[in-house]
């Protein structure tokens, strides 16, 4: 039954329309890849800030805390595993009825993995919960559009650096419309958000946590004594080098770029410092702000964004303002291939799509969430026949009681 959803064969398509008593319709597509690619005017979102000036408990005010539930509000508990803490909290929002949510979003110089797809359907599974539950979320998942990674793709293939992300943006875009995957509230690109990002970074200076190297700016870890707080890593067992060369004019190896001077056939933004490009942790500092203010519910993203980017989120964000925090960060497991991460820089990767040309999207989907959010997954063919077989077959009883629903109301 698992080859029926090969070579992106459709398995029917089946529309559930609203009968007497039902409360939604429903919509179950086929695979195509010529659907419309989704395009999400960019608002600014609720602020998380909490409008109360009680003390604050995990994120609720302590008048919050009696059990009363207000009209409309959600009614039942959900409990996260906070990388914070390192323990699952009970989730309370700051603002009631409201949630903020924050997750790294793709760097687009190449087609997207499934280490990517693992993401972004872990996500999308709380997304839905949270709006099941009865929250306005606020869900924003950014474009990195602008990084060294795309200005060295795009050299090799003499193409302008925003023209080929702004591709490869459109074409994740398409991989979650087959993932079936909501879209975001906002989803914001890095190049269309300089000037939040200058904003930061020229506040992150004023309050003594950075320093200008010529033409670069440098964010001091040694300035910053709660350092380390999410990975729970010391100063002297961080190895520098690792994604960046090391810089010997830097103070201290760790202390990371908020600000590179422009180089020769680069992108680049006027500045205070000079022209120059914002470095890689800085704009999801910006950006966040941007839309959920520093104060919010729920970031997010890969076990391997722990460290060194949500640490380094976390003290840009905490040098720009003193009362930046986020209640619960949430982190999915790898996905694997002989027990190593995938990932590009290893060259052990599939595409989304190379996968969905041997299967279909939601079998895909489904081999995804077959596992625990936090454990890692190792790829299968043999686990993506049986997401296959599993799929197909809740196909066929959902067509089977279409079909008995439609002779109910034919009678």
């Amino acid at each position: 039954m698992g080859t029926l959803l090969k070579c992106n064969k459709p398995l029917f398509s089946i529309r559930f329309s609203s009968f007497p008593n039902s409360l939604r319709s429903v919509q179950l597509r086929t695979h195509s890849f010529n659907n419309p690619k989704r395009r999400n005017p960019i608002r600014r979102c609720f602020s998380s800030l909490s409008p109360s000036s009680q003390p604050l408990i995990n994120g609720t005010t302590l008048d919050k805390m009696d059990g009363n539930q207000q009209p409309g509000s959600p009614s039942s508990e959900l409990w996260l595993h906070n990388t914070m803490s390192k323990k699952k909290e009970l989730f309370m929002p700051k603002v009631e009825g409201k949630v903020g949510m924050y997750v790294c979003g793709v760097t687009a110089y190449d087609l997207s993995h499934i280490g990517h797809a693992r993401v972004y359907v872990t996500f999308d599974v709380l997304y839905r919960y949270l709006k099941h539950l009865g929250y306005e979320v606020c869900y924003v998942r950014n474009f990195t559009d602008v990084d060294d990674k795309i200005i060295a793709r795009a050299k090799e293939l003499a193409e302008d650096p925003i023209s080929l992300s702004r591709r490869y943006c459109d074409e994740f875009i398409q991989d979650m419309v087959h993932l079936q995957c909501l879209p975001p509230s906002v989803e914001p690109r890095v190049s269309d958000h300089m000037p939040h990002i200058i904003d930061m970074i020229k506040q992150i200076v004023d309050n003594g946590y950075a320093y200008r190297v010529e033409g670069d700016v440098f964010f001091s870890v040694e300035n910053f004594p709660e350092y380390g707080q999410l990975s729970g890593r010391k100063l002297e067992d961080n190895r520098a080098g690792e994604r960046v060369a090391v810089d010997s004019r830097k103070r201290n190896p760790a202390d990371f770029a908020l600000w590179k001077s422009a180089k020769e056939g680069e992108p680049f933004w006027e500045s205070p410092w000079g022209p120059g490009r914002p470095g890689w942790h800085i704009e999801c500092s910006a950006m966040s702000a941007a839309y959920l203010g520093y104060s919010f519910d729920i970031h997010g993203g890969g076990m391997d964004l722990v460290f060194p980017h949500h640490e380094n989120e976390i003290a840009q964000s905490c040098a720009a303002c003193k009362q930046s925090n986020v209640s619960y960060w949430i982190h999915n497991g790898f996905v694997t291939v002989d027990s190593e991460k995938m990932s590009k820089s290893l060259g052990n990767f599939f595409t989304i799509r190379e996968v969905m040309d041997l299967y279909h999207p939601l079998a895909l989907r489904l081999f995804l969430m077959g596992t625990h959010y936090r454990s890692p997954i190792n790829y299968s063919d043999v686990l993506l026949e049986s997401a296959s077989e599993r799929i197909f077959y809740i196909y066929q009883v959902a067509q089977s009681l279409l079909c008995s629903l439609c002779m109910h109301v034919c009678i």
